[in-house]
């Protein structure tokens, strides 16, 4: 083998007329020394210079507009034995961790990727290891890649691991007999080798110091639904306390991984109702509870902390390819019509179906890596750097392990896991991990938020045309919530900014935002701008006023509710709602000492009652809910609904997040609620007086019947 200064020289030699590109590479964050990188941080993305793949950089940069792009940090992979040492061209990973140093950064970032059974639902991503072969993968694999991280020449770099993409979520939904499962992941899920790989992995290399690990998490169009979501984190702590893991060797976790969701969709909700129909029941949602990564990934860390996991972890959300730019992208939400037309008139993911993965026609590169940009969010990464294949679209003979998928077909009708519906993808595609020069230059064409110097880029100097029809939502004694009618503008409106008596106060990128910290009954004005990628800002809409309430109810203590009506009809079989609590105290509230009462009369029909929680932000998994006659004669009160916590905490002047809530008779008879003690007719979230908090059974907020 050649020496480390050897391979230094060789490399500077075949890069040095990308040097002056890559070295510029970095976040979009301050940068430190790189001998900051040694201490370690909660947050490895916070001031980081990340490095720059030459490789990758010449490829994209000597592409027609390439240049834009080519100075991202985005990460290698790890996708075989012989990628450590470097097959063919490509530089091996020791050659990678000395051009790093080389460039003066200090964050590199890797893909470990080649469990036994790789990737047992498609074909164009299984590797070399087969199903059993669980020493291979330790021997061979693993332990040399541990070795050449732990070298002492890369302690001050922060090294960014992703630990095995799409297998633990295999195991939740693609090996127990559903439509897609397959006969590979059941094998998989019986031997336990793909636990016992993730697991191996997490203890050997979250044994290095400057290691961080992020465990592949899938995304929202794979496990949103409740079926999946808590059973996906139970799964993940499973592994995590594997072969030595144990949670600590965990700093996070990662979704999207070389797929195409929406990082946020801004002009629809999972809460949306469109003629009384909710967007959940629409065909591209199909009952998922959530619409985009973004806010998939900030409840599934809140999910991950009640299985066990550190309460600071990260997450990571793989935008290198989920823009959805160009033309085709929507501008405001699709007509009422229904469901359907409201949700994929507005959508910005423009897949034929979610379950759509390989080298997708019309997608655009997303977000530009950056550190910290959301709450719980470490960082928008690109883990699958934009211009690699995602699979062959006909049959290749080779020698990487890598076998043909039909979703990488363009002709083929689909499957159970895309609802049988066509695959999207673009046709005359190489192997996994090759360069599809096609696919690179329609994510350049569709990039969101768009490229220098592309439509909407920097030359873009069109305003959006100013919000109409600014309207008072809601209010309570310290908030108003506010909607609009959605701007236009020739490349698409990115954000509103709302203003208070002329003073920001806060930005959105959906149509609607409630301004909170008020002083009860007192009158406030609003405006709102809208503006657009490229900074051109709208005229303001026409002003709106709002008097707060007077006050909330009779409790005494820190925590309030919030309650909004979410049935369109007072008389049909069940009664829904959303609720949430708020803590305004000063210190963190055991959210298991906690329940709240909604009280309600059934009138005539069945005594007995079935009760559901549809989605919680703290995880519906974590929400406990049951009718219990209260004995009350008191009109509209004869019932009540009990809602509690089987854990956490909440924090002082944090919510609990959006809980939504319904139940019905037994015999599914007719309610007529309009007499109902608790029930309000708001649509959005207001301070309910009528509704109770009790803490260790004791009422402290709210007036009971």
């Amino acid at each position: 083998m050649r020496s480390r200064s050897s391979t230094r020289h060789g490399i500077r030699r075949k890069f040095a007329a990308l040097s002056a590109l890559a070295i510029g590479a970095a976040l979009a964050v301050a940068v430190p020394t790189p001998a900051s990188a040694a201490a370690r941080v909660d947050n490895p993305y916070a001031g980081a210079k990340a490095y720059v793949n030459p490789q990758w950089s010449a490829k994209a940069a000597a592409e027609p507009g390439g240049s834009a792009i080519a100075d991202e940090p985005s990460f290698v992979w790890m996708d075989r034995i012989a990628a450590i040492e470097g097959a063919g061209d490509a530089m091996s990973l020791r050659e990678h961790l000395d051009e790093a140093l080389d460039q003066g950064a200090n964050l590199f970032q890797v893909v470990i990727y080649d469990l036994p059974g790789r990737d047992c639902a498609a074909l164009a991503s299984n590797g070399e290891l087969g199903p059993t072969e669980l020493d291979r993968y330790k021997t061979e694999y693993i332990n040399p890649i541990a070795d050449i991280l732990d070298d002492p020449a890369y302690a001050n770099l922060r090294i960014v691991t992703i630990i095995e993409p799409d297998s633990l979520p295999n195991l939740v939904t693609n090996a127990g007999g559903t439509a897609g499962s397959t006969t590979q992941c059941a094998t998989m899920k019986a031997n336990g080798n793909y636990e016992k790989g993730v697991g191996y992995a997490l203890h050997t290399l979250g044994a290095i110091p400057n290691v961080y690990n992020y465990v592949d998490a899938g995304h929202h169009g794979w496990l949103g639904w409740d079926t999946n979501f808590v059973p996906a984190a139970q799964e993940f702590k499973k592994a995590a306390t594997t072969e030595g893991a144990t949670v600590a060797d965990v700093q996070g976790f990662i979704v999207n991984t070389a797929n195409y969701s929406a990082l946020k969709e801004p002009y629809f909700k999972v809460t949306d109702s469109v003629n009384g129909t909710t967007v959940r029941q629409s065909k591209w949602v199909d009952w998922n509870f959530y619409v985009d990564e973004l806010s998939f990934a900030q409840a599934l860390r809140t999910e991950l902390v009640n299985q066990g996991f550190a309460s600071n972890i990260g997450m990571l959300i793989d935008t290198a390819r989920n823009g959805w730019g160009g033309s085709a992208r929507p501008t405001a939400a699709g007509p009422s019509t229904n469901v359907d037309t409201y949700v994929n008139g507005g959508r910005i993911d423009r897949r034929i179906h979610l379950g759509n993965w390989c080298n997708q026609s019309g997608a655009g590169i997303g977000e530009r890596p950056t550190s910290a940009p959301e709450a719980g969010i470490d960082a928008y990464v690109w883990a699958k750097p934009p211009g690699e294949s995602d699979g062959n679209s006909q049959p290749v003979e080779n020698d990487e392990g890598k076998g043909f998928d039909q979703m990488c077909d363009p002709t083929y009708g689909g499957n159970g896991r895309n609802g049988n519906n066509p695959t999207g993808a673009l046709p005359n595609s190489p192997l996994a991990g090759h360069w599809f020069s096609a696919q690179f230059q329609e994510l350049l064409r569709n990039a969101y938020p768009p490229l220098d110097g592309s439509s909407g880029g920097d030359d873009d100097t069109q305003a959006p045309t100013a919000p109409t029809g600014l309207t008072v939502t809601g209010k309570t004694s310290g908030s108003v919530s506010l909607s609009w009618t959605a701007s236009t503008d020739d490349t698409g409106v990115t954000a509103y900014d709302v203003f208070r008596a002329g003073v920001k106060v806060g930005s959105t990128a959906t149509t609607s935002f409630t301004d909170t910290g008020l002083s009860a009954s007192t009158a406030y004005s609003y405006t709102v701008r809208a503006r657009d990628a490229a900074g051109n800002v709208s005229a303001a809409s026409a002003a709106v006023s709002a008097t707060t309430s007077a006050g909330g109810g009779t409790g005494t203590g820190s925590l309030k509710v919030q309650y909004k009506n979410t049935d369109s009809s007072a008389t049909d079989n069940q009664i829904r709602m959303g609720l949430q609590l708020v803590n305004t105290g000063s210190a963190a509230v055991n959210l298991s000492s906690v329940k709240v009462r909604y009280w309600f009369t059934p009138e005539a029909g069945a005594s007995t009652f079935t009760t559901y929680c549809d989605y919680a932000a703290l995880g519906s998994g974590n929400v406990t809910h049951g009718v219990t006659s209260s004995g009350s004669s008191a009109a509209g009160a004869s019932h009540y609904l009990e809602v509690g916590f089987g854990s956490g905490t909440l924090a002082a002047g944090a919510s609990t997040g959006e809980i939504q809530l319904r139940l019905n008779k037994t015999d599914w008879s007719n309610f007529s609620e309009t007499d109902d003690y608790s029930r309000a007719t708001n649509t959005a979230y207001a301070d309910a007086s009528k509704i109770g908090v009790y803490v260790s059974g004791t009422l402290t907020w709210g007036t009971a019947p």
